[in-house]
């Protein structure tokens, strides 16, 4: 969507935000994802700048709803806007086995009841797809319940309208969750509208915001490996295939906006690391850093979180921490990949000694004494799994642990 020139507003241009919170998504009584938090906060942004437009808009807020038709005429009014149109939803996509068909869980809905409780996702794509191409951006945040994650691995992605420029993340049912809060997708998109004085696109902000939201591993992203493809005015102009259904959708975040002209790799068959290191090596470490989580979440997407290729992610993203300087969270990625390949691969093998090795000298670079210690009970956990490794190595680490711990050694 694109900011309308002043002077050139009529009724006829009029705008509409509409945001939609579902059921919120529960694990182990902690909330995965909280709606009415994201709405609230969506709600603190001025519309002009939710539409990137200076139309005169209406902005309509569906929070605790637990009739579809209600939340169905209201997706039907929102279509029928002549102007630029910006859709919401965030909450728990869930899935009717009877009837077989993706649904948005509203207030109230139970796995007995989601046929006459929820929402079926196809309405959505069926109210927008009339729409004229370039004037409408759907935006979600969902979690995916145990009934509806193995059908959208099967189909690779969510059905999503082919006039809609669509971005968001589904989460897989597994992780734990957090407080009540806004999710950290929302609250970076959010971030990424207050911080720049010019709107970003919607594919900048999507990046932006997954690069930086540390989503669950295996989370999906939207749009997926046609979609981002092609640039993105493409998407404007309606060129977006409708359903998703590519076997392996690409990280949105590949598509990350560059200061300089480097090309910026955006389907699989790219092989995206000396863009990365190059990257790096210009001291551009944030978009790096952002580009390697998103193609580690692809490969966990495709290979599963326990996958050598997602060890090897792990130890590219720990290698840029540490050429960043964040040698907390490289120590902590090195541990992690470490301990991966000690569970397919011997104590001896040159790789596991590799990563015991960049996870000791990064430990060794940490100043803050809370930190070092913290990543210093997960270290020597390590080292002690390798009998080949150099005594001294091990030695060296127990006494800066024991001074750490204000127990000096006695050796």
């Amino acid at each position: 969507m694109h900011i309308d020139e002043p002077g050139q507003h009529s009724s006829q241009q009029r705008g509409h935000v509409l945001l939609i919170a579902g059921d919120a998504a529960v694990r182990r009584r902690a909330v995965q994802v909280a709606p009415s938090a994201n709405l609230a906060a969506l709600g603190l942004v001025p519309a002009s700048v939710l539409l990137n437009s200076h139309a005169p808009s209406d902005t309509t807020y569906l929070d605790g709803a637990r009739d579809p038709n209600t939340v169905l005429m209201r997706l039907r009014a929102a279509a029928a806007t002549p102007g630029p149109l910006l859709v919401y939803l965030s909450g728990r996509l869930t899935f009717d086995r009877r009837g077989r068909d993706l649904h948005l869980a509203l207030a109230g809905s139970t796995a007995s009841t989601v046929r006459y409780t929820a929402l079926p996702w196809e309405w959505l794509v069926t109210e927008l797809r009339p729409r004229p191409t370039g004037l409408t951006t759907v935006v979600l945040d969902l979690v995916a319940d145990k009934a509806a994650w193995p059908v959208l691995t099967e189909l690779g992605g969510l059905p999503v309208p082919a006039a809609a420029e669509t971005y968001g993340v589904v989460v897989p049912p597994a992780f734990t969750g957090g407080e009540n809060t806004v999710s950290s997708y929302t609250r970076h998109w959010i971030d990424q509208l207050r911080r720049n004085p010019t709107r970003p696109s919607g594919v900048k902000l999507h990046a932006f915001a997954v690069g930086a939201a540390a989503l669950p591993p295996g989370t999906m992203t939207l749009p997926a490996t046609r979609a981002l493809s092609a640039p993105a005015e493409h998407q404007q102009r309606g060129r977006v295939e409708e359903p998703v259904r590519s076997a392996h959708p690409v990280p949105a975040a590949a598509v990350v906006p560059a200061r300089a002209q480097a090309p910026v790799p955006a389907v699989p068959g790219q092989d995206p690391r000396p863009h990365i290191h190059a990257l790096a090596t210009s001291g551009r470490h944030h978009e790096a850093a952002t580009l390697a989580q998103a193609w580690e979440q692809h490969v966990l997407q495709i290979h599963g979180y326990t996958s050598p290729e997602a060890t090897e992610w792990a130890e590219i993203r720990a290698d840029l921490a540490r050429m960043a300087g964040n040698y907390r969270s490289a120590t902590q990625l090195w541990i992690g990949a470490g301990r991966s390949r000690l569970a397919r691969q011997s104590p001896d093998a040159p790789e596991v000694l590799a990563a015991a090795a960049g996870a000791l000298y990064c430990w060794t670079q940490l100043k803050d004494e809370a930190a070092a210690r913290e990543a210093g009970l997960e270290l020597l956990r390590l080292l002690d799994a390798l009998p080949s490794l150099e005594p001294r190595l091990l030695r060296l680490t127990r006494q800066r642990m024991e001074v750490l711990n204000g127990t000096p050694s006695q050796c």
